[in-house]
């Protein structure tokens, strides 16, 4: 299954590609009251990386897939975007059983094993992103975050917890362990569900107080219908979820993930040279990719299943600032 090049011994000065996601690959069987049982191709990191190709970024994803009628499917799914991928094979694709109520939101079961191995690439991804699952479950947890903290020398990188409760184990050690990814990344998102298991009672001001003196540039918080909030150094920014009708609510802050990606490339805001002008985030910009990123979920959530917006798609979007519109900071 692998078309994405590696090497067992990368030179310094490796060619610069786009976006590398690691993380995991998950076939959801989605199960809907009074409706058929019907498989998806999912993972949150997967998820990302199809929305980033969706939208027009070249983009590789290393993750874990069976031999199995769900890893093809999975295969087929991410390759039809043009996403390049390299699988450190498993002996079974993982799974999640997805149980949507009468409004459309999830709740998941999980089988999933997550035993990735530290992998050197043959060129220097631009951004990394990581999260989820592949942050936490060992032995693979630790392999991800190597490859990481080696990678963060060259490029930016963005995590997200993407809480599995079920899969989370004892929450002190699950918040050690987030922290730690989040001291290695230059933009961290969240949802507020997220946050309040994590930090139950805590505001959230507070956490992302917490998590900016970690390092990132960045922290950005999805409250669902009630929109979004980005924290920085400079203070908070906020942004409205447009008026959508929803079919459910699987893959939203995945598509979020990846039109905040895209509309910070589109600022030149990406890659390890960019990390001072990322720090230097403006809200007007923020404003600006807080926008593009509640439209692309809004889009996701009118239709069944983890399907983010192409980016004639999100050009189209009523009312939807261009971030090329808006000024990158300088400095």
């Amino acid at each position: 299954m692998t078309d994405f090049a590696l090497t067992d011994s990368p030179t310094t000065d490796s060619p610069t590609t786009g976006f590398l996601v690691i993380g995991e690959s998950v076939a959801d069987i989605v199960r809907t009251p009074g409706r058929p049982e019907v498989t998806h191709p999912g993972g949150s990191p997967a998820n990302v990386a199809y929305g980033l190709a969706r939208l027009g970024q070249p983009t590789a994803l290393l993750t874990q897939l069976g031999a199995d009628p769900a890893g093809r499917l999975i295969a087929g799914h991410l390759r039809s975007a043009g996403v390049r991928l390299h699988t450190d094979d498993g002996q079974r694709t993982p799974t999640a059983i997805v149980t949507l109520d009468q409004h459309g939101s999830a709740r998941y079961a999980f089988d999933i094993h997550w035993t990735l191995r530290d992998t050197r690439l043959a060129a220097t991804p631009r951004h990394v992103h990581f999260g989820s699952i592949a942050a936490v479950r060992e032995p693979g947890a630790a392999a991800t975050l190597a490859m990481v903290a080696r990678l963060r020398e060259r490029a930016t990188v963005s995590y997200d917890p993407n809480v599995r409760v079920q899969l989370m184990g004892e929450r002190a050690a699950a918040v050690t362990q987030v922290e730690r990814c989040v001291a290695l990344s230059d933009l961290a998102k969240a949802s507020d569900e997220d946050l309040a298991w994590l930090y139950p009672g805590e505001p959230e001001q507070s956490v992302a107080a917490r998590w900016l003196a970690l390092g990132p540039a960045a922290v950005l918080v999805t409250r669902g219908s009630q929109g979004s909030v980005g924290f920085t150094r400079g203070g908070a920014t906020t942004a409205p979820a447009p008026a959508t009708t929803v079919a459910d609510t699987v893959g939203a802050g995945d598509s979020f993930m990846s039109a905040t990606l895209d509309a910070l490339a589109a600022l030149g805001l990406l890659g390890g040279p960019a990390r001072p002008a990322l720090a230097a985030l403006t809200a007007d910009a923020l404003a600006g990719v807080l926008h593009r990123a509640a439209a692309a979920a809004a889009i996701t959530v009118s239709r069944p299943g983890a399907n983010p917006p192409t980016a004639q798609e999100l050009r189209d979007h009523p009312a939807l600032p261009d971030p090329a519109d808006v000024a990158a900071p300088t400095g």
